[in-house]
């Protein structure tokens, strides 16, 4: 069986609910959507349309779809948005005369366009809302029913129009009440954008889930690219291997791979700039857009702190959820598989409080949104877990939540540790006192075992699932890294906020150096869990000549358990980011008197 533009349908079982319960939206190294989120948005279309009997899902899913089907229609326009282009759509009208708030989605940055989220469509038409999902424009595999035309704009001004072209559409279609939208992803920051430049100022609210505030710090910060994230999704758009240029107007491509050169990185800032949420910050502050954000604390594509940064600038009412994990990882089993029937409760919580939210702003409920914390901050690794008995762990209690007034309140005070000198075994002293005159040097330009994740949202999912991955950093190659580490620390620490590094750099070849910093949770067998990271790119070295430097790592919110140990740990690659110096050169750390190298921790 087939959907009416020709999709296959593959059967859709609990086994294919409970596998996007356990392992997620996002399958593999090199960036795909899981399958069964794929064999479910298909076998739900296919019931929309009559092609397949609904009696053929799942009972949950069946009750969703008869229950659409009955309050409501589905359509699936192709809008306009100018006399070129048009944009694949997919609605559902409530069937009522009453007026109804419509919900806007634009999709994520896939080659499906809006056709993977067809649970959470379902989910919204089942809360009493119109519903208008669609492609933005550039993505989809070439002649698919999902495909959009034109090239990628990557969010920017063609997509910010094509935003009040889809409104002016829901409009005419539905008449609602209000208008909202919600976006995962890519289509996080277009909601953002088209609600900040919507000329008649018509969103009533937004909900932005994994989302960015600024995208050029997202792609560069601290001087140093973040390569893998923009490789994995030059190829993620629906292009046929090796015609991905054809995705991307001239302008656009030109930026996309100056970035990936290296070269004029004073453009791609601007470009990268002007699709900033945190650019319009002023525009959505005085249009009082309530606003809800959600991010990850290891996530891949927008780091969190970026994210914050920009959360922190809004004075609309707002919201922001913080959680464990990476890119995607806490929505989707709420807006791709299985609405409610999940074995554990707290997977959904993402998403039905997104929902809540709009709810509230949009129909009106009378629910505990007004009651909410302006921020809500999981704690790392505080769930319980089970074996499985088939590999892996299941989580059976949920991590902690902290509530907070602003993000500035998680951090109440700091701890200084002291990098030291090399103890004769390889490792070194994070020590309560300064210590100065001692130099360690290491070979740059290899990727270490010490690193902030195997893959791009993978490693992060299963992090989220209750698997996080696990260091052995007594196995760290110590010729290509460097490690301080300090004491067992009792009655642990409350890792609150974000860390900042102070040393001295010196190369003995080229004029350049990649650093990136790791702080790792080290438990009394010796078995490690990162908390954060963050790289440094300097330029402009003196070869033999010392450098003082410093940055922020990512924000963290962590417990050190008590007899645990802390560790920094900084190398000269990763494997997300570019590399700036010279293969296989001596890179030396050092810590002179009066600029003593260390470890700022925060502490909340």
């Amino acid at each position: 069986m087939t959907t009416e533009g020709g999709e296959p349908i593959a059967s859709v079982t609990d086994a294919t609910l409970a596998d996007i319960a356990a392992h997620g939206i996002w399958r593999g190294a090199s960036l795909d959507i899981n399958p069964s989120v794929l064999a479910v948005a298909r076998a739900l279309l296919a019931a929309l349309q009559g092609t397949a009997p609904a009696g053929a899902l799942p009972d949950e899913l069946r009750e969703l779809v008869e229950r659409v089907l009955r309050e409501a229609g589905v359509s699936f326009p192709r809008i306009a948005v100018t006399g070129e282009i048009g944009l694949s759509a997919f609605a559902i009208k409530q069937k009522t005369s009453e007026p109804r708030p419509v919900v806007i989605v634009p999709a994520g940055w896939n080659p499906y366009g809006w056709m993977p989220f067809m649970v959470g469509y379902l989910s919204l038409a089942a809360r009493g809302y119109h519903v208008l999902a669609y492609t933005p424009r550039g993505f989809g595999e070439p002649g698919g029913p999902f495909t959009s035309d034109g090239f990628i704009g990557v969010a920017g001004p063609d997509d910010w129009s094509d935003g009040s072209a889809v409104i002016d559409h829901a409009e005419g279609l539905f008449t609602p009440s209000k208008v909202g939208f919600l976006g995962l992803s890519y289509g996080s920051g277009i909601s953002q954008l088209v609600a900040a430049h919507d000329e008649k100022n018509r969103v009533a609210a937004v909900v932005a889930l994994s989302t960015w505030g600024n995208l050029a710090t997202s792609l560069y910060d601290n001087g140093t690219r973040h390569e893998k994230a923009v490789e994995l999704l030059i190829g993620f758009t629906g292009a046929e291997e090796g015609k991905e240029k054809e995705k991307f107007d001239e302008a656009t491509w030109r930026i996309l791979q100056n970035f990936q050169d290296g070269q004029n990185m004073e453009e791609v800032v601007e470009w990268g700039t002007v699709r900033s949420p945190e650019t319009y910050v002023d525009i959505t502050n005085s249009r009082s857009v309530p606003t809800f954000y959600s991010n990850t604390w290891h996530e891949s594509l927008f780091p969190a702190g970026e994210a914050i940064a920009t959360f922190e600038k809004l004075t609309v009412p707002k919201h922001l959820n913080l959680w464990i994990g990476d890119h995607g990882a806490p929505e989707g089993v709420g807006i791709t598989g299985m609405p409610s029937g999940t074995p554990f409760r707290g997977f959904l919580t993402p998403m039905t409080e997104a929902y809540a939210w709009l709810d509230h702003h949009l129909l009106g409920a009378a629910d505990e949104v007004p009651d909410w914390p302006v921020v809500n901050s999981q704690v790392m690794f505080t769930y319980e877990t089970k074996p499985t008995g088939i590999g892996g762990d299941r989580i059976v209690e949920e991590a902690r939540r902290e509530s907070l007034g602003s993000w500035s309140e998680a951090t109440t005070g700091t701890e200084a540790w002291y990098l030291s000198g090399s103890n004769g075994d390889g490792g070194a002293a994070l020590s309560d006192k300064p210590s100065a005159g001692w130099s360690r040097t290491f070979t740059a330009g290899y990727e270490t075992t010490a690193t902030a994740m195997d893959d791009i949202m993978e490693t992060g999912q299963k992090e989220w699932f209750g698997n996080p991955k696990t260091y052995d950093p007594a196995g760290f190659d110590q010729d290509r890294l460097l490690v301080w580490s300090t004491e067992e620390l009792a009655g642990g620490r409350r890792i609150r906020g974000a860390a900042r590094i102070e040393l001295t750099v010196r190369v003995e070849e080229g004029d350049a150096a990649t650093l990136v910093a790791y702080l790792f949770d080290v438990d009394p067998d010796g078995n490690a869990r990162i908390i954060t990271h963050e790289p440094l790119t300097i330029t402009g070295l003196d070869t033999g000549t010392d450098r003082t430097v410093d940055w922020t790592l990512q924000p963290a919110a962590h417990d050190l358990a008590d007899g645990h140990r802390l560790a920094l740990v900084v190398n000269s690659r990763d494997r997300l980011y570019a590399f700036t110096g010279k293969q296989d050169a001596a890179t030396t750390i050092t810590s002179p008197t009066g600029r003593e190298a260390v470890l700022e921790l925060p502490l909340g």
